[in-house]
């Protein structure tokens, strides 16, 4: 089971064009569907243990940057038992995360030039499924879980048109609002494993649903309700390096991910798919420290077609 701590910032298109705001009596459905996209995306992006916390750079028409600190991971439990009769193997597999998002979008045209418009977001993440062994490599682990979000928003008025309508936007509930929004989250990872010598090379796919709904909001008019998806295709290599380190050996490793964003997430960035490549360097703990594997760092590269980013935190991983 892998678990890892980051910390960081992210830069991505999360409010409505600013020309918006001066034709509000006809643009509201579309700026609270807007807002719609944006909350399922940040609760997605801080409550998923699948998708990476970092320090990312979004430029565009609005200049924004959005810091996240997430912990989560997946895992599976205990040694894999036949099922029944077949020469299929299964175990227990758990799943986790909980993260904290807080974005800052710095506009520089329009009627919010000067603004700055925030959101603060807290998610976090629990579910379970079975990995199905088909052969000693290849294996299937469909899993179901739920996610709480909370999204709050604050706007700092700095022009004069929006400070003399503040009042009537944060009444319309366009700015000034707090969200509370349940997800359901399910998804299959396919997994092949290789190994060369003491090497192992892990192939996977993860096709991930998310929809969200809304069950509380500051403005009964402010609806979440939506659909997003994400495949991600990563290879991953672990590399014992043959070198102890105060009595544990010295691993390295990484990955290499492709991530396709697909409704609500992919408009929410404003992005078709993300890159990430991961680096780390562990020591081995297995059958030395509780349900340690490993124990170390590791840092991330993360681009996009818009963005850019990065993040380091702890690499840890636990074996049942």
């Amino acid at each position: 089971m892998r678990a890892g701590a980051t910390v960081g910032s992210i830069l991505v298109g999360l409010l409505p064009h600013s020309a918006q705001c001066q034709t509000m009596p006809g643009q509201e459905d579309s700026i609270r569907n807007t807002i719609g996209n944006r909350v399922e995306a940040l609760t997605i992006l801080g409550g998923d243990f699948g998708l990476s916390g970092g320090r990312y750079r979004f430029t565009g028409e609005n200049d924004m940057e959005l810091d996240i600190s997430k912990f989560g991971g997946s895992g599976d439990v205990g040694d894999p038992r036949k099922l029944g009769n077949s020469d299929i193997a299964w175990q227990p597999r758990l799943q986790g995360s909980m993260g904290y998002v807080d974005a800052k979008s710095y506009v520089h045209s329009g009627v919010l030039s000067g603004g700055t418009n925030e959101f603060k977001t807290f998610a976090i993440q629990f579910g379970a499924g079975a990995r199905f062994w088909l052969n000693n490599r290849l294996s299937l682990a469909p899993t179901l879980m739920g996610m709480y979000g909370h999204t709050s928003n604050e706007f700092t008025a700095s022009s004069a048109f929006i400070q003399a309508n503040l009042g009537r936007v944060t009444r319309m509930g366009l700015v000034g609002w707090n969200e509370n929004t349940w997800t359901v989250r399910p998804a299959v990872n396919i997994q092949y494993l290789l190994t060369w010598h003491r090497t192992i090379f892990t192939l996977s796919s993860d096709p991930t649903f998310f929809h969200t709904e809304s069950f509380s909001s500051s403005d009964s008019r402010d609806i979440v309700d939506g659909d997003s998806g994400s495949l991600a295709d990563k290879i991953d290599v672990d590399v014992p390096l043959g070198e102890r380190v105060y009595g544990h050996e010295l691993r390295t490793g990484g990955f290499f991910s492709r991530t396709e964003l697909f409704g609500d997430l992919k408009e929410g960035l404003d992005a078709q798919h993300l890159y990430e490549v991961h680096g780390r360097l562990v020591l081995d703990f297995l059958n030395q420290l509780w349900k340690v594997q490993w124990m170390g760092i590791g840092g991330s590269y993360i681009w996009g077609s818009n963005f850019s980013g990065w993040t380091v935190g702890a690499d840890v991983s636990f074996h049942f």
